[in-house]
């Protein structure tokens, strides 16, 4: 682990994600809002670990407004914000989507290996059972707020150590 901007480094990999994925789809656009909590400071982390985490929640709520948009059309703004906000001892590092969220019935599993929302081929379902264990190994949890229709959100919460 290594003192860490966790600023920065979500910023980074949002920029990264979006830029990757205009690269491959050039129609693609999202709004991308964030806000961070400038107060953090630098946290132990292991950065490419929780950066693959962030990363991974990014692609995933790129993911969700793309489908959105493709069921909705234009009047549909797919929107996907990072922040980040210190609260006592931990960091919430938060990924929100407008999609279409997850399906109560499938909520329960989404941190299991294996289990993807996605069509064949599309995903390996080891995205958040990878992004779970990264989130555990470092003290931390990662939680979803989901609502169908509207999006998701997921809460990274890491300990200030």
């Amino acid at each position: 682990k290594e003192p860490t901007d966790i600023n920065k480094l979500a910023d980074e990999y949002l920029r990264l994600a979006y830029h990757g994925l205009r690269a491959k789809d050039k129609s693609f656009n999202a709004t991308l809002n964030t806000s961070y909590d400038e107060t953090i400071g630098k946290i132990n982390i292991i950065p490419q670990d929780i950066g693959r985490v962030i990363l991974n929640l990014i692609n995933n709520a790129f993911y969700a407004v793309g489908e959105k948009k493709k069921q909705t059309g234009d009047s549909y703004d797919p929107t996907v914000s990072v922040s980040t906000k210190k609260i006592a001892d931990k960091v919430l590092i938060t990924v929100r989507d407008n999609g279409n969220g997850i399906p109560q019935k499938e909520v329960d599993k989404i941190f299991q290996p294996f289990f993807t929302t996605k069509p064949t081929g599309q995903g390996t379902g080891l995205g958040l059972s990878l992004s779970y264990d990264i989130v555990k190994a470092h003290g931390g949890e990662i939680k979803v707020e989901t609502k169908e229709g509207e999006g998701s959100e997921f809460i990274i919460q890491l300990p200030i150590v």
